[in-house]
């Protein structure tokens, strides 16, 4: 079970923030739609939109782009034919395709899951599953030439303690082939920080690995940025506390006593250093 409160943000290829806009809201219409019997939507009808073979019920309707897409992904099959799509070529959504190329996404936000093994990833189309097996429907992406450069401004697992230190903070990475597939294996370290009011800050540290695959590989991979993350069976426990005052004393009095040690050696080696000079001098008189 995963719950989470992504916000996800389009951006031009500069990194400037697009306005948002509502989907389906001024798209170009037809005065008469496609009715899932064949025929045009006729005067005081109700509309009700085919769902081009892939309904479940024999009175199904689907009356939206979205709609079709659905159906085609609860029945597990791809759809490629958006152009012949009536409710698709009504709401304007190749168009919408067409004018987000070249745009960059930003995303941010709390993501729940639970502590076992799994993957989250960024990846074009949307994600279902179907008889237990995860796909992507890529429509409308060309995924050939999607584009997986990424910047990581921030990544951690739990909440930020003193001392705690993310390795993906500030990463980058710039795609130069046309395809493939970035990933991070992450393990990730259960750590529980402790302060010096006996406070206790349940967390995680993590380290990574990197790797890309390349298109050349078969079978082909799914383009996108994948973090594949793992937790360790041990736990990490971090105590801070206060040193006491016969350590400190213990302290003081080392410090001390290497102070007079090292300065007897001094005055030893300058007395003894005085006395040799002295005696060559005093043998140099008397011849």
């Amino acid at each position: 079970m995963q719950r989470h409160d992504i916000i996800k943000k389009r951006i031009d290829h500069l990194g400037n923030v697009i306005e948002s806009r509502q989907d389906g809201v001024g798209a170009p219409k037809i005065e008469k739609p496609l009715q899932r019997h064949g025929g045009r939507l006729d005067h005081n009808e109700t509309y009700c939109g085919s769902c081009y073979g892939a309904e479940v019920l024999d009175d199904a309707c689907c009356n939206s782009c979205e709609d079709v897409r659905e159906a085609y992904r609860k029945k597990g099959w791809g759809l490629t034919n958006l152009d012949q799509i009536d409710q698709c070529k009504r709401e304007g959504f190749i168009q919408r395709i067409k004018d987000e190329e070249g745009e960059g996404c930003n995303m941010n936000g709390l993501l729940e899951v639970n502590k076992v093994a799994g993957n989250f990833h960024f990846a074009p189309g949307k994600s279902f599953h179907q008889s237990n097996i995860f796909l992507q429907n890529l429509l409308g992406f060309q995924t050939e030439n999607y584009n997986i450069s990424h910047k990581i401004n921030k990544l951690s697992f739990g909440k930020e303690f003193p001392g705690v230190v993310n390795p993906l903070d500030g990463a980058q990475w710039t795609h130069q082939t046309p395809f493939g597939m970035y990933q991070y294996f992450i393990k990730v370290v259960p750590t529980i920080y402790t302060d010096i009011r006996g406070r206790k800050i349940y967390s995680n540290q993590f380290s990574v690995t990197e790797h890309f695959r390349d298109a050349d590989v078969y079978p082909k991979p799914p383009s996108g940025v994948y973090f594949i993350y793992d937790f360790s069976p041990i736990k990490v426990i971090f105590t801070e506390e206060n040193k006491s005052l016969l350590h400190v004393l213990t302290n003081i009095c080392a410090i001390i006593g290497g102070v007079f040690t090292v300065a007897g050696i001094v005055d030893a080696f300058l007395y003894h250093g005085h006395r040799v000079i002295k005696k060559k001098m005093e043998l140099g008189k008397h011849r």
